[in-house]
């Protein structure tokens, strides 16, 4: 598939976001690289635990390893203090892991489009190394929450951190796997839809590659969050890349099967990506 935007697509930012869809060659099919149990829903509020299992049955161990993104993507989640308020410390090997994950996302479609596509709009430079370099500050750039350097776009939005015994963040699948896996987080139920009149059409199945949860991160309770399931991380990369740097907060979007609302927040005049994450539009 080709990974030149169309004309319609630089008119319409959505359209170049279910484009990205299409373009993720590497994501992982539910029940037969990976499986979920959903178990019992809940409302947001609601605090009893309804799921007495993991969310994750499995997980494709050699598939997972054998795509140098997804490999990539798991040297990082260790890199980070949990604790806002904490001035990280990155290592020369976490530097080079930075810049290993950023050089393999630039083998793969998604990435090569947004490139082209915010290349085509004057918003990047049409170099690889310019993109490459963008790539980097967006995601890997520490900035100040709560003292300086204690925070950056990668770690809210795929890692999570800790607030005043809150969870902040944690949005991505492979990282809820190896915390679950490791028994730091305990899955507590899929999040019902809030609309009424809802049938058993409605709720979600082991199938869907986007869901909402509730859960809780070594004690500390994320009462909702949603989370695209089985994705690539070149997809979310790519897809919250765009979104930022085009500027708007929320976006409407068709994704495959699923009706969904970005929401981007930022810091300090729009220069850091606060937090990226999808929601069900209902």
């Amino acid at each position: 598939m080709s990974v030149a935007p169309t004309a319609e697509e630089l008119a319409d930012v959505r359209k170049a976001c279910s484009r990205l869809w299409d373009l993720d060659e590497q994501r992982f099919e539910a029940e037969t690289d990976y499986s979920i149990d959903l178990q019992g829903g809940k409302k947001v509020f609601t605090r009893s635990d309804a799921a007495p299992a993991n969310l994750f049955k499995f997980v494709n161990k050699d598939k997972f390893f054998s795509i140098p993104t997804y490999k990539a993507f798991y040297s990082l989640l260790d890199n980070y203090e949990k604790e806002t308020g904490q001035a990280e410390v990155v290592t020369s090997e976490e530097k080079r892991e930075n810049w290993t994950f950023v050089n393999e996302l630039m083998k793969t479609k998604p990435i090569q489009y947004v490139q082209r596509y915010l290349s085509a709009k004057g918003k990047c430079g049409g170099s690889d190394d310019e993109f490459k370099r963008l790539l980097h500050e967006t995601w890997f750039k520490l900035y100040k929450r709560e003292v300086w350097n204690d925070s950056s776009g990668f770690e809210h939005v795929f890692v999570g951190e800790s607030s005043d015994d809150k969870v902040k963040g944690f949005h991505n699948w492979i990282q809820f796997f190896l915390e679950e896996r490791k028994g730091r987080v305990d899955y507590r139920g899929f999040v019902l839809p809030r609309r009424r009149g809802r049938g058993a059409d409605d709720l979600p199945d082991g199938k869907d590659q986007l869901i909402t949860v509730q859960f809780a991160w070594e004690g500390e309770l994320k009462p909702v969050s949603s989370m695209f399931v089985g994705v690539s991380p070149e997809f979310e990369i790519a897809l919250y890349t765009l979104c930022f740097i085009d500027g708007e907060s929320s976006y409407d979007v068709e994704l495959g099967e699923y009706d969904v609302v970005l929401k981007v927040h930022r810091f300090s005049r729009g220069r850091f990506l606060a937090a990226c994450y999808p929601e069900v539009k209902e």
